[in-house]
Protein backbone atom coordinates (compact mmCIF):
# COMPACT_ATOMS: atom_id res chain seq x y z
CA UNK A 1 0.00 0.00 0.00
CA UNK A 2 1.31 3.45 -0.90
CA UNK A 3 2.25 6.03 1.99
CA UNK A 4 -0.14 8.64 2.12
CA UNK A 5 -0.53 12.03 4.36
CA UNK A 6 -3.49 12.89 5.93
CA UNK A 7 -4.97 16.01 7.35
CA UNK A 8 -8.31 16.44 8.99
CA UNK A 9 -10.10 20.16 8.32
CA UNK A 10 -13.71 22.28 9.59
CA UNK A 11 -15.35 24.63 9.18
CA UNK A 12 -18.82 25.51 10.19
CA UNK A 13 -20.64 21.95 10.04
CA UNK A 14 -18.47 20.81 7.27
CA UNK A 15 -15.75 17.98 7.98
CA UNK A 16 -13.16 17.19 5.52
CA UNK A 17 -10.40 14.14 5.45
CA UNK A 18 -8.09 14.86 2.62
CA UNK A 19 -5.56 12.40 1.99
CA UNK A 20 -1.98 12.68 -0.20
CA UNK A 21 -0.13 10.22 -2.26
CA UNK A 22 2.31 10.09 -4.82
CA UNK A 23 0.86 10.07 -8.06
CA UNK A 24 -0.28 11.61 -11.43
CA UNK A 25 -2.11 14.15 -10.40
CA UNK A 26 -5.89 13.01 -9.69
CA UNK A 27 -7.96 15.29 -7.59
CA UNK A 28 -10.96 13.68 -5.88
CA UNK A 29 -13.60 14.59 -4.14
CA UNK A 30 -16.39 12.15 -2.60
CA UNK A 31 -15.61 10.01 -5.83
CA UNK A 32 -15.96 13.21 -7.97
CA UNK A 33 -13.06 15.12 -9.63
CA UNK A 34 -12.70 18.76 -8.56
CA UNK A 35 -14.46 20.80 -11.32
CA UNK A 36 -17.85 18.53 -10.69
CA UNK A 37 -18.07 18.63 -6.85
CA UNK A 38 -16.51 22.86 -7.18
CA UNK A 39 -17.63 23.39 -10.64
CA UNK A 40 -17.29 27.63 -9.45
CA UNK A 41 -14.28 29.19 -10.26
CA UNK A 42 -14.29 31.01 -6.54
CA UNK A 43 -14.52 27.43 -4.49
CA UNK A 44 -12.23 25.72 -6.76
CA UNK A 45 -9.16 28.39 -6.12
CA UNK A 46 -10.28 28.29 -2.28
CA UNK A 47 -9.76 24.29 -2.26
CA UNK A 48 -6.20 24.41 -4.57
CA UNK A 49 -4.73 27.90 -3.01
CA UNK A 50 -2.60 24.85 -0.41
CA UNK A 51 -1.11 23.74 -3.50
CA UNK A 52 0.46 27.09 -4.50
CA UNK A 53 2.99 26.60 -1.89
CA UNK A 54 4.02 23.05 -2.69
CA UNK A 55 7.57 23.54 -5.26
CA UNK A 56 6.75 20.72 -6.77
CA UNK A 57 3.56 20.89 -9.56
CA UNK A 58 0.23 19.60 -8.39
CA UNK A 59 0.43 16.78 -11.44
CA UNK A 60 3.19 14.95 -8.71
CA UNK A 61 0.26 14.00 -6.16
CA UNK A 62 -3.11 12.36 -6.19
CA UNK A 63 -5.74 14.15 -3.86
CA UNK A 64 -8.68 12.08 -2.17
CA UNK A 65 -10.96 14.08 -0.24
CA UNK A 66 -14.35 12.78 1.67
CA UNK A 67 -16.10 15.31 2.73
CA UNK A 68 -19.44 15.60 4.65
CA UNK A 69 -21.62 18.24 6.63
CA UNK A 70 -22.40 22.13 6.10
CA UNK A 71 -22.80 24.06 2.47
CA UNK A 72 -20.99 24.98 -0.07
CA UNK A 73 -18.59 27.27 0.95
CA UNK A 74 -18.43 25.04 4.36
CA UNK A 75 -16.62 22.42 2.52
CA UNK A 76 -14.29 24.72 0.20
CA UNK A 77 -12.79 26.24 3.49
CA UNK A 78 -12.73 22.85 5.15
CA UNK A 79 -11.20 20.91 2.12
CA UNK A 80 -8.72 24.18 2.21
CA UNK A 81 -7.79 23.26 5.63
CA UNK A 82 -7.14 19.64 5.53
CA UNK A 83 -5.17 19.73 2.38
CA UNK A 84 -2.96 22.44 4.07
CA UNK A 85 -2.78 20.45 7.01
CA UNK A 86 -1.78 17.06 4.92
CA UNK A 87 0.93 19.39 2.83
CA UNK A 88 2.19 20.32 6.33
CA UNK A 89 3.00 16.89 7.49
CA UNK A 90 4.55 15.89 4.03
CA UNK A 91 6.82 18.76 4.39
CA UNK A 92 6.98 20.87 7.83
CA UNK A 93 9.18 23.19 6.30
CA UNK A 94 6.27 24.42 4.84
CA UNK A 95 4.73 25.78 7.92
CA UNK A 96 5.56 29.64 8.14
CA UNK A 97 4.46 29.64 4.39
CA UNK A 98 1.03 28.06 5.07
CA UNK A 99 0.60 29.77 8.61
CA UNK A 100 1.30 33.00 7.26
CA UNK A 101 -1.62 32.65 4.35
CA UNK A 102 -4.17 31.81 6.75
CA UNK A 103 -4.52 28.22 5.94
CA UNK A 104 -3.62 26.43 9.30
CA UNK A 105 -6.17 28.39 11.56
CA UNK A 106 -9.45 27.46 12.50
CA UNK A 107 -12.66 29.73 11.64
CA UNK A 108 -14.42 29.28 14.79
CA UNK A 109 -17.63 31.15 13.95
CA UNK A 110 -20.26 28.57 14.38
CA UNK A 111 -24.43 29.65 14.34
CA UNK A 112 -25.56 31.11 17.47
CA UNK A 113 -28.04 29.17 19.32
CA UNK A 114 -32.11 30.67 19.72
CA UNK A 115 -32.54 31.80 23.05
CA UNK A 116 -35.82 31.40 25.04
CA UNK A 117 -37.98 34.39 24.57
CA UNK A 118 -36.57 35.44 21.36
CA UNK A 119 -37.01 35.07 18.09
CA UNK A 120 -33.97 33.74 16.73
CA UNK A 121 -30.69 34.19 18.48
CA UNK A 122 -30.94 37.66 19.10
CA UNK A 123 -33.86 39.47 17.15
CA UNK A 124 -36.71 40.26 19.99
CA UNK A 125 -40.05 40.05 19.27
CA UNK A 126 -41.82 43.82 18.45
CA UNK A 127 -42.18 45.82 21.27
CA UNK A 128 -45.81 47.60 22.13
CA UNK A 129 -46.11 50.26 24.21
CA UNK A 130 -49.77 50.27 24.57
Amino acid sequence: MAQYYEGVGRRKRSTARVRITKGSGAFVINTKTLEEYFPTERDNKTVTDPLSVLTGSRSDYDISVLVKGGGVIGQADSVRMGLARAILKMDPELRMELSHAGYLSRDAREKERKKPGLKGARKAPTYTKR
